[in-house]
């Protein structure tokens, strides 16, 4: 073990670690005991190693390398991407900075927009790398979204993801502009188009309904791309939240208790009046199951421990928008509620609630 972790770079604790949650655990044993290594022992830890090294919690590596589907070619190929799309990040960062130093170097103004360039203005390659972990289809809410789409046969999937709620029983094209998401849908998933929603490549009335699903927030301008979508179909449904419910950031007890800053996000974006007088739709409210397996920012109001957990909060666009020191804090102080009592005794109301209306809304046109 102590070989193996030399060569690794990593510490016999770690390789124990990796032993005692079953992450890694060497094939063989010595007479006296010591652990032994087999190729394919190391083949693993060495896709263990990558991932952690990308940023990924141990629990989505642990879904990444327990993939039955997935060989280690296919790591290999997974792991290249994501490693050239982070260097294609660093080296346009490395542009955008060159440029504004030039630009300050001689006496010019440098825009807002022009210092925003450097983070490319695309949360998703920023989070995008733990959605596989916790994002996935929610049957309950996929099943209000499939009827809200009705008997359309042709479907656009805007700002897709990595392919959460594309219907399979219909004929879908995705859309999405960042390449860590779409290097992350699975293999036999809806064709992909690299395009923005305020854009989108596609001839007027092309498709009989259009969807997006939990990422208008994240589009630059939303009403743009709430047209476009309409250009493109005959139909739309949009799966979005209502920031202007009065009283909305205290509905839930993470936001009223613990990230105020969370109000200070909605300021700007659009409300779901003007979305649905944009599509034309009526609004439809989402219930959230108190098991949703849907790893979205309000999921677990019933299972508070989650937010603790690192690798959850990276698939939610809020922790990054907020910084981490409004992160940290957060985590903290609901963690000491947590072991204190507190945070049992203030939401004891909600125990013995199935679901919850945390603001989310189904637009459908």
């Amino acid at each position: 073990m102590g070989r193996v972790a030399e060569l690794a770079g990593v510490s016999v604790r770690t390789l124990h670690h990796y032993d005692e949650i079953g992450l890694v655990r060497p094939s063989a044993r010595t007479a006296a005991g010591y652990r032994v290594y087999s190729a394919g022992d190391v083949e693993r830890l060495r896709e263990v190693l990558a991932y952690r090294r990308l940023g990924f919690g141990l629990r989505e590596v642990a879904d990444l390398v327990g993939d039955p589907s997935t060989d280690a070619v296919a790591h290999l190929v997974r792991l290249r991407g994501l490693l050239l799309e982070r260097r294609d990040h660093a080296d346009a960062m490395v542009a955008a900075i060159d440029r504004e130093l030039a630009a300050r170097a001689r006496g010019l103004k440098v825009t807002p927009e022009e210092q925003l360039e450097m983070f490319g203005a695309r949360l998703y390659d920023a989070i995008g790398g733990a959605y596989t972990a916790t994002r996935r289809t929610e049957p309950r809410i996929a099943a209000q979204i499939s009827d809200a789409l009705g008997d359309a046969y042709t479907v656009l999937n805007v700002g897709a993801g990595t392919g959460s709620y594309e219907p399979p029983d219909r004929h879908v094209t995705a859309v999405e502009p960042s390449a860590v998401m779409r290097a992350q849908r699975p293999a036999g998933s809806a064709p992909c188009v690299a395009a923005a929603a305020e854009s989108l490549p596609f001839e007027d009335r092309s498709f009989d309904v259009a969807m997006a699903v939990s990422t208008v927030h994240h589009w630059r301008d939303p009403m743009a791309g709430l047209r476009e979508m309409r250009r493109v179909a005959r139909r739309a449904v949009v799966l979005t939240f209502d920031t202007g419910e009065p009283g909305r950031p205290d509905r839930f007890w993470l936001t009223r208790d613990y990230l105020p800053e969370f109000a200070s996000l909605l300021a700007g974006f659009p409300s779901l009046a003007a979305m649905a007088d944009a599509l034309g739709a009526r609004v439809e409210p989402v219930p959230i199951p108190w098991d949703c397996a849907d790893g979205l920012f309000e999921a677990y109001w019933r299972r508070p421990t989650a937010y603790l957990e690192d690798h959850v909060r990276r698939a939610m666009s809020v922790w990054t928008r907020v910084g981490p020191e409004a992160e940290q804090r957060a985590v903290r102080s609901l963690g000491d509620d947590l072991a204190s009592g507190r945070w049992a005794e203030r939401n004891r109301a909600l125990t013995d609630l199935a679901t919850a209306d945390l603001g989310l809304r189904l637009l459908v046109a």
